[in-house]
């Protein structure tokens, strides 16, 4: 069972890549929209994290994989998800602000990542953690990252929750909304297992995070599409 759980990437990769599509199709529609090309952005790079996952699992360790992994996955798995509710519900200029120095943030880290000697003698089995990195210091600092993105995308899905909760007409703004949250808290409660060895968690909470927060999009799309229509 437990060895299963090491292919559920896989399907999370599969998925983000259908997710990708749409939301580029979305973004298409509406160029301007920072918002919508932040998401996509963030959806990418959530495949991309899935993909190095989906990699050592098929095809076993290697450092190239492992800084990959770490960058995509740990660093840019939800902070520009969270950069688009920024974009959404911030003044343009104050978003552009927190964009340049998020970027600069993450950038640097991923250099750190890159330059970092690695331990893989502390693989457990197919398990990758950030306790390969000799750097430890580096451990240190994906946190902020992860509880910026956690704070914007789930704060600001929370927010719309209770604006739209006062208002019976968007009962369904609100339910998308909630599953937006519920979806970008997963990922985060999950990778809190992996300090502890437990990478299966971060695996089964990443593809559940995803599924709700492309149901929460949808949800929120078709109602704004019905509500164009009636008027």
């Amino acid at each position: 069972m437990q060895k299963a759980l090491h292919f559920i990437p896989i399907i999370t990769t599969l998925f983000s890549a259908y997710f990708f599509s749409i939301l580029w199709k979305h973004w298409r529609s509406k160029p301007d929209s920072y918002h919508i090309m932040w998401w996509m952005i963030g959806v990418f790079f959530y495949g991309l994290g899935t993909i190095t996952e989906s990699v050592n699992t098929l095809a076993g360790y290697s450092d190239f994989n492992f800084r990959a992994w770490y960058i995509f996955g740990a660093l840019l798995g939800g902070a520009p998800l969270a950069q688009g509710t920024v974009y959404l519900l911030m003044k343009r200029k104050t978003a552009h602000i927190l964009t340049a120095i998020l970027v600069s943030v993450i950038g640097i880290t991923s250099i750190l990542v890159i330059l970092s000697p690695l331990h893989p003698e502390f693989m457990d089995g197919m398990r990758m953690s950030g306790k390969l990195l000799d750097w430890k210091f580096i451990r240190f600092i994906t946190p902020f990252i992860n509880i910026y993105g956690v704070i914007f995308l789930a704060g600001g899905a929370v927010y719309s929750a209770i604006k739209y909760a006062k208002n019976p007409e968007y009962k369904s703004r609100f339910l998308g909304n909630l599953a937006i949250a519920l979806g970008s808290i997963l990922p985060a409660i999950g990778g809190s297992f992996t300090k502890f060895g437990y990478v299966e968690v971060l695996y089964v909470t990443e593809l559940l995070g995803l599924i709700c927060i492309y149901t929460g999009y949808k949800i929120i799309r078709n109602d704004i599409y019905h509500l164009n229509k009636a008027n």
